[in-house]
């Protein structure tokens, strides 16, 4: 049985975007996605001169090591185009183009990419994002700067370290040669997508098994409904066994597929100006660009604007957190004060008291303490009313708990003047003697 591949490839110009300045392309072994930059003006013509000469290189190889070998080789001749193309027309001046693309061959694939367009594997169920971004927040999330939550919403998240274009005669391109297998879903993408539909979302739509196509028209739908500010481009891939080996018509899409347009072509120039390395939007543009950082002292001001927006975050988090401690210090004082309006009436030492503050505590921090300790003992009073003390009696001033223990100490009073005068007898006592009678004889018997 024979290594096959079935694929679809989508793009849409998205929600924001006027033109759609993405390509794609899936072939018979070669499957790209291409980002243009460089804004209305030449983001579209970028990638898709970019995407149509590594077009030509769709076929059949020996070997994985021969189709990286090819890739190289197409992608410093597209980029010799790009740059070809501005010197032939000065208007298109800094554009460029990110470039994702893999060669299936049998059971391997030879990956070439530059930039942050992105090429994902699903294998087993599990998606892993092949491919590392060419950017400057990346490059900060690799030194430990700054974490991954940080990055997707940093305001440099759109500079680019590395392009293809007129910035750079020779562009780093990452290459390298993995091994796929019957049953691998690969899927390459614009950030279009990358930046606005999470990676357990994207998980989520390729495990289904569902085809290429109909699972590319979900992430594209996916990204429009978060938004998809920008252009947002998929190609999809699965790899298969089969008996056989069904021709296949390569498919382009997004600016690729349209023929390309200049918008106002001018003669040569006599020299060679380099391209700007900062890319902003033109003055008229509502558009989002990407950016290129073209040399160190750039690199060196992103950086040192790093550090002075993470000294920021950290004073406003400093003071935040000493404001809500304020705040919550101040809110504590002001119950505190409050609880010490408030009076009751309990036991301390065996004797009825009088307390300031409430019967609560905080942990081990009691809100009360003895006002004023009585000379009332609790075992003089009823009962009932030692029951009363030990559970406390509120008062809502200290008058209120003065009256409460003068209650007591009236009850507990006239509870011993009863028990006084009740009059008992007791029932063993000696009786008193009455006087002699003279006429009697004596006790002993004996003769008066």
């Amino acid at each position: 049985m024979a290594i096959v591949t079935v694929s679809a490839a989508v793009s849409h110009v998205g929600k924001i975007r006027s033109n759609n300045q993405d390509s794609g392309y899936a072939g018979e072994t070669l499957f790209a996605v291409a980002d243009g930059m460089g804004g209305h003006a030449g983001g579209d013509v970028a990638s898709a001169l970019a995407l149509k000469r590594l077009a030509e290189i769709d076929g059949q190889y020996n070997s994985a090591v021969d189709a990286e070998f090819a890739l190289q080789e197409a992608i410093v001749a597209a980029n010799a185009v790009l740059t070809e193309t501005v010197y032939e027309h000065p208007e298109l001046t800094g554009m460029g183009t990110t470039l994702s693309a893999l060669v299936r061959v049998g059971q391997s694939v030879a990956l070439a990419h530059i930039g942050d367009s992105r090429v994902y594997r699903l294998r087993d169920e599990v998606l892993t994002q092949i491919t590392i971004d060419h950017t400057f927040v990346q490059r900060l999330v690799d030194s430990g700067r700054i974490t991954p939550e940080e990055a997707k919403t940093h305001p440099r998240r759109s500079v680019l370290m590395r392009v293809l274009g007129d910035v750079d005669a020779a562009p780093e391109v990452d290459l390298q040669v993995m091994d796929t297998r019957p049953g691998d879903r690969w899927m390459l993408c614009s950030d279009g997508l990358s930046g606005v539909v999470e990676h357990d979302d994207i998980e989520k739509i390729l495990k289904n098994s569902i085809a290429p196509r109909d699972a590319a028209n979900s992430l594209i739908k996916e990204s429009l409904d978060h938004g998809a500010p920008d252009n947002v481009t998929v190609v999809v891939v699965d790899v298969h066994q089969s008996f056989d080996e069904p021709k296949v018509e390569p498919v382009v899409v997004g600016s690729a597929a349209q023929p390309i347009a200049f918008e106002q072509p001018v003669g040569r120039r006599t020299s060679r100006i380099p391209g700007l390395r900062l890319h902003p939007r033109g003055p008229a543009s509502t558009e989002p660009s990407h950016f290129e950082p073209g040399s160190e002292d750039y690199l060196d001001e992103l950086i040192e604007e790093d550090r002075r927006r993470s000294r920021r975050r950290k004073v406003t988090w400093l003071v935040g957190t000493l404001v809500v401690l304020a705040l919550i210090a101040a809110g504590l004082y002001a119950g505190y004060r409050w609880t010490q309006t408030r009076f009751y009436v309990g036991a301390s030492n065996g004797n009825v008291a009088i307390y300031q503050g409430v019967q609560q505590t905080v942990g081990p921090i009691a809100l009360s303490h003895v006002f004023q300790e009585t000379d009332l003992a609790t075992d003089d009073l009823t009962p009932y009313e030692q029951r009363q003390v030990q559970n406390t009696i509120s008062a809502d001033s200290v008058t209120a708990a003065l009256e409460i223990v003068k209650r007591l100490s009236d009850s507990a009073a006239a509870s011993t003047g009863t028990d006084a005068g009740t009059g008992a007898t007791d029932a063993t006592a000696t009786p008193t003697p009455t006087p002699a009678d003279p006429a009697a004889p004596p006790a002993d018997g004996t003769a008066p």
